[in-house]
């Protein structure tokens, strides 16, 4: 093998090397169990709400217990709203339906077992655009179920964010 071949592939290494060592060390790391400020909540959903049952499953993992009463928890999500809408968003030239967009629109507030507020009434807003045809309903279906899945995991993890984002301790919030 000539000389200049071999210092080539030695320098491709090389310079792979380098790459890789700096993609490594660019800070990358994946997200962990979110970082809540207190060490109890009592979340107000229904019993049956998969939206409630996601959102104490990750608030479970990040260490944080959650109770069924509001009296003894640190902190209390209550659910002002949380409501799914289906509009339609084009026509084609027959009139027929060709899009629609998917809402769902949630808002809360987060309070402490004295009544005073530690994160003040927020809205979560969240949509997606689906075509329509009418000659594959059931699959167009199915597709509505899977986008709005998608949606409740997105507002869990908005939440969850919004939740460790109040850093200060739950005893220092103002009575309103």
């Amino acid at each position: 093998m000539p000389f200049q071949l071999r210092q080539r592939q030695t320098l491709q290494w090389i310079l792979m090397l380098l790459a890789a060592f700096t993609l490594s060390a660019c800070g990358f790391h994946l997200r962990g169990p979110a970082n809540l400020p207190f060490k109890t909540i009592y979340l107000g959903f229904s019993g049956n709400s998969p939206l409630g049952t996601e959102l104490k499953r990750y608030i479970r993992a990040s260490g944080v217990e959650v109770l069924d009463s509001p009296t003894d928890a640190e902190a209390v999500l209550q659910v002002l709203a949380d409501t799914r809408e289906r509009k339609i968003l084009t026509l084609n030239t027959d009139g027929r339906v060709r899009e629609y967009s998917l809402y769902q629109r949630f808002s809360f507030q987060v309070k402490n077992n004295k009544g005073a507020i530690i994160i003040a009434p927020a809205s979560i807003v969240l949509k997606r655009d689906i075509t329509y045809d009418e000659n594959q309903e059931l699959a167009k279906q199915a597709e509505e179920v899977l986008l709005y899945r998608d949606m409740q995991s997105d507002l869990v993890q908005q939440i969850l964010r919004r939740l460790s984002a109040r850093k200060t301790n739950v005893d220092e919030t103002v009575q309103e």
